[in-house]
């Protein structure tokens, strides 16, 4: 099993860790991880795009000229493609682009994505994380005693306080460990994490 260090909010180290390995362990899967993260971004897309096609387009139910004898190319409708203010051909419809993923890859996606982190010691785990008052100045001081810049910050359950204190910081993001997912432990370079956290993830998915 690995061990990692605790610290407290100082910067200080002020105990060990062991991490289950059926969480934080595990062989990394990278296709998986892959996946995961494609299909957040794919399920975030709108697909709105939309043209009308000849059918849609309002006007043009008469027949412009007879058929025959004007010297004219015969014409069914004035709204058809090549006529200016017509319907396009191949017109984009709104397009549901997102797809789905097994519980069990999800599952091994998230802990190959946490593992990534432990194995390459951008894990910072926390004694506590809590703060008075809503304020970014001491925030930000916690993040330059952990010497951390881009952070993902993982707390058992939501604080205003630190939330709030962190909104405001834009290269960290606050999130519950019942929320975590893998696209966001991959965008920031470092999970810092509160011990009550850890516990958390462990009950879910060792």
């Amino acid at each position: 099993m690995a061990n990692v260090a605790i610290y407290n909010m100082e910067g200080n180290e002020v105990g060990s860790l062991e991490l289950n390995d059926a969480v934080f362990g595990v062989e990394i899967n990278e296709h998986l991880v892959h996946m995961a993260v494609v299909q957040q971004l794919a399920n975030k897309r709108q697909g709105t795009q939309k043209a009308k096609t000849r059918s849609e387009v309002s006007g043009g139910g008469r027949k412009p000229w007879r058929q025959k004898g004007t010297g004219h190319a015969r014409q069914g409708s004035i709204r058809a493609p090549q006529w200016k203010g017509g319907g396009v051909v191949f017109a984009p419809v709104p397009r549901d682009y997102s797809f789905k993923m097994n519980k069990k890859e999800k599952r091994a996606a998230l802990k190959s994505a946490l593992t990534s982190r432990v194995n390459e010691s951008k894990f910072i785990v926390l004694e506590d994380l809590s703060l008075d008052e809503i304020k970014t100045k001491k925030f930000k001081e916690v993040l330059n005693n952990l010497k951390v810049n881009k952070a993902l910050v993982v707390l058992k359950e939501s604080n205003q306080n630190v939330v709030l204190s962190a909104r405001n910081i834009p290269a960290v993001k606050t999130t519950v460990a019942n929320s975590l997912n893998v696209y966001d432990i991959l965008k920031y370079d470092t999970v810092v994490i509160t011990k009550d956290a850890v516990s958390a993830i462990e009950e879910v998915y060792a």
